[in-house]
């Protein structure tokens, strides 16, 4: 219903069936009923506006839309109720009277006369007629609401019959029911962002824009942009549904448009009819996210006196602001850190999801069967710590299949809660002393928090990336869910990663000798991937990432020996043999690089 409008009471016997119904049908029927109630209500006040005000011919012309669009929507919610008050009826006899209207039918008429009564109890204290109508009034509706109840009596015993609800109103229309706008399929999900004054709203809604690349839209230029197109001179006196529409309509009309973006958000939401009635035309794909701060710490934040905070708080509650906090999927108290609000934004813009990853015992991975034991021995020792341990993998060379005794390093990822860490430290002391210097244990820990936080290195953004198409995991814990990384991100990492593994690798260079040769040619190596993948190949091994690289434009092939070679050489003690050719590959390398971004 309207602000401040009376609620709509149903006779006893009425209610009494409608409260035998199963909960299905009498929460539909309710919900139908109210939004029946609230757009006459809605319809009664657009046609006070049309009537009362000197309005010009564009706002005439706007208000006769809007009636006729509550008029549409007043006919198929009738027709809604009456799907569900037909179940009432016995079929009783074929030959039982025939009433002349429907029960919604008679329901729409107690809303009406419910807010007429309501008006004029409101004008009698200023108006004579009006107030010798009131009690006339009071009495057609105890006359209405007995009609109905002995309407329902006889519809459930089966001594009279209903007509067929449909209506069949068209409205300028060539369809039998107003058409329902439907998301486009290419507009996948939505935030909008709601609160008071200086509570974070647009801060948010810049950083899901930076980090998730999201598409950013204020609620007033959609309306503009929708009233311009259709040929409306104000949209904000228009119905909350009608409203809701306009934004749906221009947001398909960009998605369509822009089929690679997959992230949208609106700002601010102020109203909470229309957002309500949004939410009802695209379900989950919008998610309401309301942004809750102290009156104190806004007026801290916004560097205003707190009179003029209180002013915008005051018209945005007029509009309904501080009830978008009821209609809302997230509610975020912004009175924490910056890092709690990001890490929420990031799990509600990019939701993590349960991952299938493939699991697999030491034994599988090519691995020596003394470090195999002590890999078996490690993740038996986590596995006993229960939930706490969410995940132990070996990644790289293991899960590639390519690890090399006396030239690989054992890079380990453990996903572990925070109260996880001490113990998992004892089982990593534990096997690197079962490993007794066989190899080089390189351990990744990192929070659950973290990963659905997407705080992630790009290193890291890789490894699940890996996981996710199915490198092999020891152990991973029932329900898991990872941040899902899809190909572009993974390309958007590289370029962050790539000027740290260039800055390292001129290091190396600078120091080459037979003890950084493994260092340096894993960087060269490194720094080959990270080239192809903003290329979008996605090489794996050693020797086909340097052959692949070799084919970028303008690169001189490079001339590497193998892996196997550069392998067997280092752990024979030969690593001079080596380590020109793996230099002049850096060098050319650099070269081409800093060629390609000169000015």
């Amino acid at each position: 219903m309207t602000q401040n409008s009376p609620p709509l009471v149903l006779p006893p016997s009425l209610s009494r069936n409608v409260a035998a119904l199963q909960d299905k049908d009498r929460n539909r029927l309710d919900d139908t009923i109210t939004r029946l109630h609230t757009v006459n209500g809605r319809l009664w006040d657009t046609e006070d506006r049309v009537r009362g005000a000197l309005l010009s011919a564009a706002q005439v012309a706007d208000c006769k839309r809007e009636i006729d669009q509550l008029n549409a929507e007043r006919n198929l919610l009738a027709e809604r109720a009456d799907e569900v008050l037909g179940s009432l009826a016995d079929a009783g006899r074929a030959d039982a009277p025939l009433h002349t209207e429907t029960l919604a039918s008679v329901v729409d008429r107690l809303s009406v006369l419910t807010l007429r009564i309501w008006h004029s109890e409101r004008a009698a204290a200023r108006d004579e007629l009006a107030r010798r109508r009131v009690p006339a009034l009071h009495g057609q509706r105890e006359e209405l609401c007995a009609a109905l109840d002995a309407l329902v009596s006889d519809v459930v015993a089966g001594r009279r019959r209903l007509p067929v609800p449909a209506r069949f109103k068209l409205y300028g229309r060539d369809d039998a029911a107003p058409a329902e706008i439907k998301p486009s399929r290419r507009l996948r999900r939505v935030l909008a962002f709601g609160g008071l004054s200086e509570c974070g709203k647009s801060t948010s809604a810049e950083f899901v824009q930076r980090t998730c690349g999201a598409q950013r839209f204020k609620i007033g230029f959609l309306l503009r942009q929708a009233a311009h197109r259709e040929g409306l001179a104000d949209p904000y006196a228009l119905s909350p549904r009608r409203q809701a529409e306009l934004l749906l309509g221009e947001l398909n009309r960009f998605a369509d448009a822009h089929v690679d973006t997959e992230l949208f958000t609106i700002e601010s939401v102020h109203d909470d009819a229309s957002i309500a009635e949004l939410k009802r035309l695209m379900g989950d794909a919008l998610q309401i996210v309301y942004l809750d701060a102290s009156f104190a710490v806004r007026v801290e934040r916004s560097g205003t006196p707190a009179q003029a905070v209180a002013a915008k708080d005051e018209i945005k509650m007029s509009r309904g602001a501080h009830r978008v906090a009821a209609l809302a999927d997230h509610v975020i108290d912004n009175t924490g850190s910056i890092a709690a609000l990001r890490a929420r934004l990031r799990r509600i813009a990019a939701p993590p999801a349960s991952t299938a990853l493939r699991a697999a015992t030491p034994y599988g991975l090519g691995l020596p069967a003394a470090i195999a034991s002590a890999t078996a021995d490690f993740t038996d020792a986590v596995r006993a710590y229960g939930p706490g341990v969410r995940l132990a993998a070996l990644t790289g060379s293991p899960g590639e299949g390519s690890w090399i005794a006396g030239w690989s390093d054992l890079d380990l990822l453990v996903i572990a809660e925070h109260e996880a860490i001490g113990r998992v430290h004892e089982a990593l002391e534990q096997y690197r002393t079962a490993l007794g210097g066989a190899a080089s244990l390189g351990p990744t820990l990192v929070t659950p928090g973290e990963l659905t936080a997407r705080r992630l290195t790009p290193r890291l953004a890789f490894v699940l990336h890996q996981l996710q198409q199915g490198s092999p995991v020891l152990h991973a814990a029932p329900g898991l869910e990872l941040p899902e990384i899809s190909p572009g991100e993974l390309a958007f990492a590289a370029v962050r990663e790539l000027p740290q593994v260039i800055l390292t690798m001129r290091r190396l260079r600078a120091d080459a000798g037979p003890t950084t040769l493994r260092q340096l040619y894993k960087h060269l190596v490194l720094a080959c991937r990270l080239l192809l993948r903003e290329h979008n190949q996605w090489e794996s091994g050693p020797d086909r990432i340097l052959a692949a690289a070799s084919r970028m434009p303008g690169l001189t092939a490079l001339s590497v020996p193998s892996l196997t070679e550069i392998s067997s050489a280092w752990r024979d003690g030969e690593a001079e043999l080596v380590l020109k050719p793996v230099a002049m590959a850096v060098d050319q390398l650099l070269t081409w690089y800093a060629a390609q971004l000169a000015a």
